[in-house]
């Protein structure tokens, strides 16, 4: 049974102080349906951009928006989680379409730009990776 003190809720999201229920369903942003739950071990904040390695050692910043099944982009959001193969990462997770990169500064959100993918959502290992949003630090 889990305790639930606080619920805090955005479309595709439901967290329970201590538990998020991850639900993103196919669509236009993100390719395949997702259904997860995590062990929370603080509260959300809100996230502009994070640091990725996808094509060495050194990594580069992305931005990050949540983004709704309907089409719309929407806050992007990060939390501590539980993971059982580094102890603890960060969860970065938006609304009921996931969420959406793009290179730091580059235009607009928009779904048919090729520079831009979309996923459900990521776990990064180090915080120093995540740059929080205005006020969020």
């Amino acid at each position: 049974m889990i305790a639930q003190r606080t619920r805090w809720r955005t479309p595709g999201y439901d967290l329970l102080v201590g538990t998020l229920f991850l639900d993103v369903e196919a669509n236009d942003n993100c390719p395949y349906s997702m259904q997860l739950v995590f062990s929370t071990l603080q509260e959300p904040r809100e996230v502009r951009s994070v640091k990725l390695y996808l094509s060495g050692p050194e990594g580069a910043l992305f931005d990050v928006t949540g983004w709704e099944a309907g089409g719309r982009p929407c806050p992007a959001r990060c939390v501590m989680v539980e993971d059982s193969g580094q102890g603890r990462a960060y969860l970065v997770y938006g609304g009921d379409g996931g969420i959406r990169y793009r290179s730091a500064g580059s235009g607009s959100w928009d779904v048919s730009d090729s520079r831009q993918w979309g996923e459900s959502h990521s776990l990064i290992a180090e915080v120093e990776d995540i740059v929080w949003a205005e006020g969020c630090q």
